[in-house]
C-alpha cells in the first residue's frame, strides 16, 4: 500500500479489530514485513533501551510446530506470519551502544551520555527480577500495539495471543534463557471480519484529578 493511499490514525484504530480468520494464500512481503518492524521499533521504552526482540515465524512446518503450543489456535496455520514479542532480560546491556549512537546523532551530550550509561549498567542492571519482568512487559505491550497498529495501515490484520504454552515455546524454538516470552501475535490478510466488540463508557474509566 502506498504511503499516500494510507488511511488516517483515526480510521486505522477505529477499524483494528482481533482477527481470528485469514487467508492462508496471503503472505506478507519479507520487506514489507520489515517496514511493519521498522515503524513499532519507534514505540517508547523505559530510557530507551529498547528491551523488544522479535522473532518473526513464517515457515509453514514451524507455524504447524507452533500451532498445538499456542492451544491450536487455527490461525496460527492461516497467517501469513506469527511474530513472537520477547523481551531481553539483559536489555540494558544494550545502553552504551544506545546513547553512543544518540551522542553521534547529536540527540545527547557527552556527560548526559554518560550519565545515562552508568545508569543502565548500575541501576538496571541490579533491579530484583519481578521489577525487571515489568518493565519488560510494559515496553513489550506498547511496541505491540504499535506494530498492530502499523499492520493495520497496511491493510493487514492482526491478533495477539497470550493464551499460548510460553515454557513449550521457548523449549521447542530455543529461545535463549536470557529472553521473556511475551506474546505471540498472528498478522495476515482477513479471510472475514474480526467481531465486533464494545467497549465500557469513558465515564467508566477515565475520571478527572481524583478515582
Amino acid at each position: 500500500m502506498s504511503i499516500l493511499t494510507k488511511p488516517d490514525l483515526q480510521t486505522v484504530i477505529r477499524e483494528r479489530h482481533s482477527v481470528r480468520h485469514y487467508d492462508p494464500s496471503v503472505k506478507i512481503p519479507r520487506q514489507e514485513m520489515e517496514e511493519i518492524l521498522s515503524e513499532a521499533i519507534l514505540a517508547p521504552s523505559s530510557s530507551n533501551l529498547q528491551p523488544w526482540r522479535f522473532v518473526v515465524i513464517d515457515d509453514a512446518e514451524l507455524l504447524k510446530k507452533l500451532h498445538p503450543i499456542a492451544n491450536n489456535q487455527e490461525h496460527v496455520l492461516q497467517a501469513s506470519a506469527v511474530i513472537a514479542v520477547l523481551g531481553d532480560m539483559k536489555w540494558y546491556e544494550k545502553g552504551r551502544q544506545i546513547y553512543t549512537m544518540s551522542e553521534e546523532a547529536g540527540y545527547m551530550t557527552e556527560e548526559i551520555k554518560q550519565y545515562f550509561i552508568n545508569s543502565a549498567e548500575n541501576i538496571y542492571a541490579n533491579m530484583d527480577q519481578s521489577v525487571k519482568e515489568s518493565i519488560i512487559d510494559v515496553d513489550a505491550g506498547l511496541i505491540s500495539m504499535q506494530l498492530m497498529l502499523s499492520a493495520r495501515a497496511r491493510g493487514y490484520d492482526t491478533v495477539p495471543m497470550g493464551g499460548y504454552n510460553k515454557v513449550k515455546f521457548v523449549e521447542e524454538f530455543k529461545i535463549p534463557e536470557h529472553y521473556r516470552s511475551v506474546m505471540l501475535i498472528a498478522i495476515g490478510k482477513a479471510a472475514s471480519p474480526g467481531r465486533p466488540t464494545v467497549r465500557l463508557p469513558l465515564e467508566d474509566v477515565a475520571f478527572w484529578n481524583e478515582i
